[in-house]
């Protein structure tokens, strides 16, 4: 069961260790910038220009092969181990994300990715390219492209340890839902810079609109807002550098504050492309057991793309 969250009427009107022992994975070693994403091995040329040695660092694996065993020591010890992701890449698999296809996971920040599918695309607009996944040695490389949103969910810790406007995390939906717009005020969370795809570091927070009518509710949905905004920008430059038309696609969402429903509609409203969530919302562990399941030979790939819808 997923539920989704569509664009409202009048936004869709509007819208019209050794290196023989110990292995790394693809969608971690892409992160480090010292791999080749073409090759996916580490690049000689940057090896050279930083100084490292290449024998030192891993073997570069796939995220869906075995690569040994758990050791003596442990209570499960011979249990192989296979099939492993980045947290943002596991979430993707996990959401069964083909190519053409989104997903951004609501957490402390927001991490949008789409992939690309066989093609690496240079970003021209403050993305990164990465890899999404690679499931076994001879399988087809899917590649993605990233962007990270600092400051999401830890915008509403803010606003309950710092402002003591809410006492827990999970209030801010019913305050906000007490208004219906912002009444003007609008808030930018750069608490530290914003990341993509402004990457401004010297970027402070602001709140702006503020007038003797704002209250409270008023200031909580501005930062549900702002959470959005930021995951806008990004879905926005991954169409430009993509060149697919955004009511052509959908966002796939995880991670704890989509539990938000209010947040979830406003994605929806403001990107103007439907929203969906699954109904279970930590899809990292999904796409981990994903991978692991084919390493293992438990299921086919197959399997796991049939299970999308």
């Amino acid at each position: 069961m997923k539920l989704s969250w569509w664009p409202s009427a009048q936004q869709r009107q509007f819208q019209n260790h050794e290196r023989k022992t110990f292995g790394r994975l693809r969608t971690s070693c892409s992160q480090t910038m010292l791999m080749n994403l073409k090759t996916l091995d580490w690049d000689p040329a940057t090896l050279k220009t930083l100084g490292i040695p290449g024998e030192i660092l891993p073997k570069i694996v796939s995220n869906a092969e075995v690569i040994g065993n758990v050791a003596t020591g442990w209570p499960i010890k011979g249990v192989q181990i296979s099939g492993c992701l980045g947290d943002q890449h596991a979430a993707m698999l996990g959401q069964v994300c083909r190519k053409g296809e989104a997903k951004s996971t609501y957490g402390t920040g927001a991490f949008i990715l789409l992939n690309t599918g066989d093609k690496v695309i240079k970003s021209n607009h403050g993305l990164l390219s990465t890899i999404a996944y690679k499931l076994g040695s001879k399988a087809q490389t899917n590649y993605a492209l990233e962007g990270s949103v600092a400051i999401a969910g830890a915008a509403v810790q803010w606003l309950r340890d710092n402002l003591g406007i809410i006492s827990s995390a999970s209030d801010i939906e019913a305050m906000a839902s007490q208004v219906e717009n912002t009444g003007g005020v609008y808030f930018v969370p750069a608490f530290n810079g914003l990341f993509a795809p402004w990457w401004r570091d010297n970027a402070r927070g602001i709140v702006i609109g503020i007038t003797r009518y704002t209250t409270k509710a008023h200031i909580a949905r501005a930062v549900l807002e702002s959470m959005c905004f930021q995951v806008k920008d990004v879905v926005d430059s991954m169409q430009k550098d993509y060149g697919n038309d955004k009511n052509d696609g959908v966002l796939r969402v995880d991670g704890g504050a989509t539990i938000n429903n209010l947040l979830m509609q406003t994605q929806a409203d403001l990107s103007a492309m439907p929203v969906i969530r699954p109904s279970d919302i930590e899809t990292t562990a999904r796409g981990a057991a994903f991978a692991a399941g084919l390493a293992a030979g438990i299921w086919k790939e197959d399997f796991i793309f049939d299970t999308a819808e």
